[in-house]
């Protein structure tokens, strides 16, 4: 589990990347690289108001995989506003 003060998603990773999505950590942030069709399925599942995962890693099947998980919650925390 990583905390981090922004996420920024970009659409613009190569399916002849070899990679399913790529996530790194920036300065006190959260990147994560993904392919133009997963950017179509997660502005589709935010304007819904949906749970989405994001599979990282590389496309091989016995590799190691990271999941990027945006999801709604039913309360808010108030800890860090301001």
């Amino acid at each position: 589990v990583t905390g981090a003060s922004f996420v920024v998603f970009n659409g613009a990773l190569k399916a002849s990347s070899g990679f399913l999505a790529k996530s790194s950590i920036v300065e006190d942030g959260l990147m994560v690289q993904i392919t133009p069709e997963t950017m179509a399925n997660l502005r589709q599942a935010l304007r819904q108001k949906k749970d989405f995962r994001i599979t990282c890693g590389p496309m091989e099947a016995g590799s190691m995989k990271e999941y990027v998980d945006i999801c709604w919650v039913e309360s808010e925390e108030r800890t860090n506003k301001g």
